[in-house]
């Protein structure tokens, strides 16, 4: 058991050639699994897809133990927010054929998308790219969660009170509608819940999709941490610390008009 911790431990948190091809094979792995999930909300509850279910529950299972191994703190592992995510999407793709609301299935599989998040960070520490662009990445990626773990809500809550919901696809219509503030009005949601729902979609969705756009076209921050507050987010142009007022001397390349 010692053994195994121990190369669990260089797996997930070594520096070796190994342990980094191993992680990087595990955010392929991840990329997948997330897209996967995404794909498949679209398609009817194949057999294949209950196979597929299957088997990559039991790498996600694997997966799970070993970060578990691998962590000093054990206890601490099993309580944090993301470990319960974990356990949930790994208990419903092994339980299809005990579920009949297969429906229900695909709200918690989106919860997967959560882990999107996970690999945005090892990104961050291995590509150069994403730590220049941590922001519009991270926003891209705040409002493509939120847009399928709301539409699959919606799915959910409205495919069988709803006769202008028949399919994922109709609840994505919805929810990219609303988002957007086009609001055609061929779709609605009914019911109190429904309507709740819609409230929601309206409030955060629309606050999202504005922040989404001002990370693209407004001008990355500079990370430049000021000698005296410690502030380290500056504009790039900035010639005093907005915090405290010290002259900075923040070197950068220029922003194009």
């Amino acid at each position: 058991m010692n053994k195994l911790s121990s190369l669990c431990r260089e797996i997930y948190h070594g520096s070796t050639v190994r342990a980094l091809r191993a992680r990087y094979l595990f955010i392929v792995f991840d990329f997948l699994v997330v897209t996967y999930f995404v794909v498949t909300t679209f398609l009817d509850i194949y057999p294949w897809v209950i196979y597929v279910d299957m088997a990559i529950g039991v790498i996600l299972t694997v997966d799970f133990i070993g970060r578990l191994l691998a962590d000093n703190d054990r206890g601490a592992f099993l309580i944090r927010p993301m470990t319960f995510v974990d356990f949930i999407v790994i208990a419903s793709l092994f339980v299809p054929s005990l579920v009949g609301n297969f429906v229900f299935l695909r709200l918690v599989r989106s919860l997967r998308l959560l882990r999107s998040y996970v690999i945005a960070q090892r990104l961050r520490s291995y590509s150069r790219f994403f730590a220049r662009n941590e922001d519009v990445v991270f926003s891209v990626l705040n409002l493509v969660v939120f847009i399928f773990i709301v539409t699959a809500a919606v799915f959910v809550l409205q495919v069988e009170v709803n006769d202008s919901i028949n399919n994922y696809v109709d609840a994505l219509y919805f929810t990219i509608t609303t988002l957007t503030t086009t609001g055609f009005g061929d779709v609605i949601l009914v019911g109190s819940t429904g309507r709740l729902l819609a409230v929601v979609i309206m409030i955060v969705g629309v606050a999202l999709f504005i922040r989404l756009v001002q990370t693209i076209f407004r001008p990355n921050r500079a990370h430049y941490e000021c000698p005296d507050c410690g502030l380290t987010r500056h504009e790039h142009d900035a010639v005093h610390c907005k915090h405290c007022g010290r002259l900075l001397h923040i070197r950068t390349e220029g922003i194009a008009d």
